[in-house]
This record gives C-alpha cells, sequence and structure tokens, in this order.
C-alpha cells in the first residue's frame, strides 16, 4: 500500500514568503518548506494496481493553466484549534481543476476524503495541550492580511507520502502538465 495524495507544487519565492509568516507561529509541529504543498485531493493508503489506474486518469485530465495567490491566514478546529494554514484567494480554475482530480480518483476506483474542499497550505500542526492559545490568536490575527505573490501553476503532481518519526517524507510520483 502507498499512501498517496495529488497537489499543487509551490514555486520557491512562494515557499519562502510562507516561510517568513510561519516564523514566530507558535505551532508545535511546523511543516518543512519541503513539504508544503496545496492538496487537491488526499487519496490514502492505495494500492499500487489502484494508483497505476488513477495515474492513467489524472493523465487523461485536461485544464488550462491559470493564476493562483495565497492570501489570510487561519486555524482549523474552532475553538480547539489543529491546523495553522495559509488561504487561497477564491479561484474557480483551481475548484474546476480539482473537482476534475476527485472525479479522475473515483472514475479509478479510489475514495478521496469526503470532506468538503477548503484550499490552504498548512504551516503547522497543533497538539492540544502544548500551545498558547492567546499567542497563537495574536500570531494568526497579526497575519490575516498576509498576501503572496500570484503564480501560475503549470502542472499538478501525484506524491507518495512516508510517515516517519521526523515527519513525512513526499516524493513525486508523476507530474501532469496543464494546457
Amino acid at each position: 500500500m502507498i499512501r498517496a495524495f495529488v497537489a499543487i507544487d509551490l514555486p520557491d519565492d512562494v515557499l519562502f514568503e510562507l516561510r517568513l509568516v510561519q516564523q514566530g507561529l507558535p505551532v508545535t509541529r511546523p511543516v518543512a518548506p519541503k513539504n508544503m504543498h496545496l492538496t487537491l485531493a488526499f487519496l490514502g493508503d492505495v494500492a499500487e494496481s489502484a494508483l497505476e489506474e488513477a495515474h492513467y486518469a489524472f493523465d487523461a485530465i485536461r485544464a488550462e493553466r491559470f493564476d493562483l495567490a495565497l492570501s489570510g491566514v487561519g486555524m482549523f478546529g474552532g475553538h480547539k484549534p489543529r491546523v495553522v494554514y495559509v488561504g487561497v484567494r477564491e479561484s474557480p480554475a483551481l475548484m474546476h481543476l480539482q473537482a476534475k482530480v476527485e472525479q479522475a480518483a473515483r472514475r479509478a476506483g479510489l475514495t478521496p476524503d469526503s470532506k468538503r474542499y477548503i484550499p490552504h497550505v498548512t504551516l503547522g500542526r497543533l497538539i492540544p495541550g502544548r500551545f498558547d492559545g492567546a499567542r497563537l490568536e495574536r500570531a494568526v490575527a497579526e497575519r490575516a492580511d498576509f498576501a503572496a505573490p500570484p503564480f501560475t501553476v503549470a502542472d499538478f503532481r501525484l506524491y507518495r507520502s512516508d510517515l516517519r518519526p521526523g515527519g513525512p517524507i513526499h516524493s513525486e510520483l508523476a507530474r501532469y502538465p496543464l494546457g
């Protein structure tokens, strides 16, 4: 079984901006910049044969390149936050691509995560009881108006994720060019 996901890779200048935003955030498990990405679909643990079918389905996706911009900082988890993230400016092209990826995965027999898709880039995870909530809220509020320069999305990628004690290791399996 291979733990897999489909994502948009981020350019170096955007990763640099995200690293600056991440500094000073009191997160218990910060995401390494090399692991920052914009997930389109989390596929979970998948058999190699099923992943090969999904690869062919993803390869058949046709969509145009588009510009994308990251903006804002927020938290998932309500009064018990679990994740600190950077959001994405509204993008019909992104939502269209994400829907196509999810449909392709389902046609290949996979069951991607069924939660409502909220595009974001995870900056860090929070371990309950191991962070200062008031300090975290202040740090997120100070970064609420963050805006990264727009970038062109020219492809999307299939990754494997190997969980390790020091954090996951993501390896690119395939790249799918856009228009």
